[in-house]
């Protein structure tokens, strides 16, 4: 069998992956909080656990992987959206969550599943596990983990001796180098919420401390207990929630007794054009957007790809159409013919931490050698094929026939006067614009991106 390495954040090391039970590999990942679309930064950690369940699956067997990852429906920023658009907040999260899930089957995500279970079971709602998250904050406080104040919650950070432990800072270091919610009921600045109060306007749930709703971070451990036992395998996200998230999932599981996940990974960060993604930049957009633009979800999923889930990603759009252009080359070998043959080096790679970029760089080598059994294993392994070349592919896409014709005539003409410089600078004009150039003998054929603006060429032909 395939031996699996991954980094583990909490050890900093790349360690062999060794299941607790071969027979149910469990995995977890904190889904979003649904009030808005997600963005293109969203869609990385999705796409980064989305191939290590493909790989799981491809080990251990499809129907041995359960895969959890959950929505969180009930948060200060979805209150803040309703009221402001005068909607229910089921409307809005119901709606928003419908978002996710399309969006991210367009970038070829697979629904989570828990061995024997339904889809829906492996990405539950926070509001459907309000009594797990009452019933373990009851235990916390039995054992003198938490306390009450106010009609809080809050978790006494100092009584669990290994805090800080997975992202490396003591406690001491949080507290100097951190913005710190500092209110007058807390015994510890970094004390945080485990349950808080609502007032009349704010979704609320019985309980013994009064009317009020979770914090953020009791959720995923409830929810992870609930679905996949006191201990699983695997515990994935972005590298933005190894603090406090994750630092506080771990605290308050191990308090109540669990002995919670043993590996756990992290994504890095998504740029865009070598900024940080902003609306002030005017670089910001979600993943609806690009679709909406004419970007192919493959084509979104294959940049994500092309680098290493633990280091920053930047998003350019010379990588995306470099993507669209190998992606159409890729496809036209593969077709539409069901026979595949999942390479053992794209294996490997992806075995080895999730070497992505690798991987790609093998299905450059498979496509070369015209190995079109083992490219169309290594896509779908990975994500980028599903049985079907997509429509975007399969079609001839936007019409250049005129284009084509005049730069024949002008490289015609030089063919014959010797002088190529008019032809070498159309070229380069049209590589420029993402346009890919192919000239032999036959002539001239011109390909462009999806979503290309054909006047664009005006001036260049």
């Amino acid at each position: 069998m395939t031996t699996i390495k991954l980094h583990n954040t909490k050890t900093r090391t790349k360690e062999d992956f060794v299941p607790i039970n071969p027979d149910d590999v469990r995995m977890y990942v904190c889904g979003p909080t649904v009030y808005d679309r997600a963005h293109i930064g969203n869609a990385r950690p999705v796409i980064v656990f989305d191939v290590l369940y493909r790989l799981l699956r491809h080990v251990y067997g499809a129907d041995h992987v359960s895969y959890v990852r959950n929505f969180t429906d009930v948060d200060d920023k979805i209150n803040a959206r309703a009221a402001s658009a005068g909607r229910p907040i089921s409307e809005i999260t119901a709606e928003t969550t419908q978002w996710f899930l399309d969006d991210m089957a367009a970038v070829g995500a697979l629904q989570p599943s828990i061995k024997g279970a339904a889809h829906q079971k492996a990405m539950p709602r926070a509001t459907a596990y309000i009594a797990e998250m009452v019933a373990m904050t009851e235990d916390l406080i039995a054992k003198g983990h938490a306390y009450e104040a106010e009609g809080h919650v809050l978790f006494r950070v100092r009584s669990y001796e290994n805090y800080g432990s997975l992202s490396g800072r003591s406690v001491d270091d949080m507290i100097a180098g951190a913005r710190v919610e500092v209110a007058p009921y807390k015994e510890d600045p970094m004390d945080f919420v485990l349950w808080k109060p609502s007032d009349a306007d704010t979704p609320g749930w019985d309980s013994p401390w009064g009317k009020g709703r979770p914090g953020w971070h009791i959720e995923c451990s409830a929810m992870a207990e609930a679905l996949l036992g006191s201990e699983f395998d695997i515990h994935g996200g972005g590298n933005d929630l190894t603090f406090p998230h994750h630092e506080n999932e771990i605290a308050q599981s191990k308090c109540a007794g669990h002995g919670f996940a043993r590996y756990w990974m992290h994504n890095e960060m998504l740029q865009v054009e070598g900024k940080k993604m902003s609306k002030s930049l005017g670089n910001f957009f979600t993943v609806r957007d690009l679709l909406d633009q004419g970007v192919p979800g493959e084509v979104i999923r294959f940049v994500m790809l092309s680098t290493h889930y633990r280091k920053p990603m930047d998003w350019t759009e010379k990588k995306r159409v470099e993507a669209e252009k190998t992606l159409r080359k890729w496809y036209e070998q593969v077709g539409e013919t069901k026979g595949e043959v999942v390479p053992q080096t794209v294996v490997n790679l992806l075995a080895d931490d999730l070497n992505t970029h690798g991987a790609l760089t093998e299905m450059h080598k498979l496509s070369a050698k015209g190995d079109t059994d083992g490219l169309r294993g290594a896509l779908t392994v990975v994500g980028l094929f599903d049985g079907g070349v997509p429509d975007w592919a399969a079609t001839q896409g936007i019409d250049l026939s005129a284009q084509e014709a005049r730069f024949a005539s002008v490289r015609e003409a030089a063919m014959q006067s010797k002088d190529f410089a008019e032809v070498d600078r159309i070229k380069s004009a049209l590589l420029e614009l993402g346009i890919e150039v192919q000239m032999s003998k036959a002539g001239v054929k011109l390909t462009a991106p999806s979503g290309f603006d054909v006047a664009t060429l005006e001036g260049v032909l």
